[in-house]
């Protein structure tokens, strides 16, 4: 499980939202392990309204600022996170929003997470696909508050390593989700028909 290099993330942010489709996240929580595959993510620019690095730093955004390759996570809306791919040199203030995962390992260890206020354990179809199709029930899925802000993507207890490889013209662009300004980008990208998907 060899993390990806940190020259992969200091590319173009909109080059990175394609190609971390199809990638593997993974975190090691003591003995647990949990990992999906990516197949949706949001880019966000420097000089993009919609970005939270719009008007420079600041003490919630100040991880978006670092090298590309460490991890952005914000709260939202007084009761979600959300986790993002830092990109770009150092400075730059751009990122990737994971905005959905196909689980892989770890499903027992998620539905805890995600469905704490649930006895019924059995994980039927519905509730499989609920785990981890929206930006924040991955990051709830997966554990992720802003206490793992700022972590290195490379050498910490959460990574990215090469995943599945995609089928040519499986990568959709569309307009991004739930945002006012700079409504018109594409620069939203998922792979084509996977269930996990959170908007199609």
């Amino acid at each position: 499980m060899r993390p990806l290099p940190r020259s992969f993330y200091t590319r173009s942010t909109l080059l990175v939202a394609k190609e971390l489709l199809g990638k593997r996240i993974i975190r090691t929580d003591g003995k647990q392990i949990v990992s999906g595959i990516i197949v949706e993510t949001e880019a966000y620019l420097h000089n993009d309204p919609a970005s939270h690095s719009f008007n420079g730093p600041t003490q919630r955004n100040s991880a978006m600022f670092g090298p590309g390759g460490h991890l952005y996570v914000y709260f939202t809306y007084g009761m979600h996170y959300c986790a993002n791919v830092v990109t770009g040199p150092k400075g730059m203030g751009e990122a990737v929003l994971i905005r959905a995962v196909e689980p892989t390992e770890g499903i027992e260890w998620m539905m805890q997470r995600r469905f704490t206020d649930r006895t019924d354990s059995t994980l039927d179809q519905k509730r499989h696909i609920a785990l981890t199709n929206g930006p924040a029930k991955f990051a709830q899925a997966f554990g992720l508050t802003t206490e793992h802000s700022g972590l290195d993507l490379l050498n910490s207890e959460i990574i990215i390593t090469n995943g599945n490889a995609l089928a040519r013209g499986s990568i959709v662009a569309s307009t991004r989700i739930g945002i006012t300004k700079a409504a018109e980008k594409r620069w939203r990208f998922f792979v084509k028909g996977n269930a996990w998907v959170s908007r199609r």
